[in-house]
């Protein structure tokens, strides 16, 4: 079992509308298609009744991770954290130490990440080395591709 995870009102509505449509299209879909596979025959030569009966466990496992998910949610107001450090659900602009080069995060849980829009994790290597920083202090962060150093610019909520 996993510890809890902090999401914005908008994530948690996410990973809702996610597991109710697993529920109510995807399991009903896949009940139809082993049915009728089953309609088919001789069960034990039936390429597509099992394939439909791994596809249902693959889904039966996929909702109970996210029922344990919803479960363990904790929803964060980002209106009642301290502005003065880095925290979930902040807005970051860090520079850079090495080549000045400025770059902005939205620190958010790990289901909620997406670099492509500049949210990560904050349990990805840089989030945890911006986590309780304040306005001006460096970050030394450790990734896979060597160590990086981040001033922080800006922080906002």
């Amino acid at each position: 079992m996993s510890g809890p995870a902090y999401y914005t009102e908008e994530g948690f509505r996410k990973l809702q509308e996610e597991l109710h449509h697993m529920r109510t299209v995807e399991r009903p879909h896949i009940s139809q298609q082993i049915a009728d596979a089953r309609d088919k025959g001789d069960l034990s030569e039936n390429a597509e009744y099992h394939a439909a009966k791994e596809e249902q466990g693959l889904l039966e496992a996929r909702i109970a991770k996210l029922e344990e998910v919803l479960a363990n949610a904790r929803i964060i107001d980002s209106s009642q954290l301290d502005a003065s450090r880095v925290y979930i659900h902040c807005k970051v602009v860090v520079r850079h130490v090495d080549n000045d080069a400025r770059r902005e995060f939205i620190l958010v849980a790990e289901s909620e990440a997406d670099i492509k829009v500049g949210k990560i994790s904050v349990s990805s290597p840089i989030g945890k080395g911006l986590l309780g920083k304040s306005k001006g202090e460096v970050a030394e962060i450790v990734t896979p591709t060597g160590s990086t150093r981040f001033e922080i610019v800006e922080i906002s909520r």
